[in-house]
């Protein structure tokens, strides 16, 4: 699993960027940049609306500290596109069906939801410095509140 102060792994996904264009994306295309990236279970659902919607609502300051956002889940394209227009959310989504990535930064196994153990997306924030490499990792996060920890760290 990935560490704090380990190098960031590269991954290219499709996605659709901040003005709703789908393109792939790249680590590496950040780099110079920190950023925030942030695994979350699914589109249009209260805790995952919750967390985009305080991203989104926290861009600017994040701007200024140049940091880009990249949301990352397993819903499709199409589903990433209507979720951004319906929330006006101006940060690349990314899609990874086979969770391969999320997989990869330990944010994909088994969790606990409802007394029920299951595969799933671990709700997970990973901080990646400029130069590439792991700052901080949050794991299995409640929404509420996150983006704050995430502007503290920062």
């Amino acid at each position: 699993m990935l560490k704090e102060g380990d190098k960031a792994i590269d991954f290219k996904l499709a996605g659709i960027d901040e003005n709703g264009n789908e393109k792939e994306f790249s680590l590496k295309d950040f780099k110079g940049k920190k950023v925030v990236l942030y695994f979350y279970p699914k589109d249009n659902t209260p805790g995952c609306t919750q967390e985009a919607c305080d991203f989104r609502d926290n861009m600017s300051r994040l701007v200024k500290d140049n940091v880009a956002v990249l949301g990352v889940s397993p819903d499709s394209i199409n589903s990433h596109k209507k979720f951004k227009e319906q929330h006006g959310l101006a940060f690349p989504l990314l899609s990874d069906p086979d969770r391969k990535i999320a997989s990869l930064y330990g944010a994909y196994g088994e969790k606990q939801m409802y007394g029920k153990t299951s595969l799933g997306i671990i709700r997970s924030t990973f901080l990646i410095d400029a130069g590439g490499k792991l700052e901080k990792a949050w794991r299995g996060v409640k929404a509420a509140g996150h983006v704050d920890e995430v502007l503290k760290t920062l």
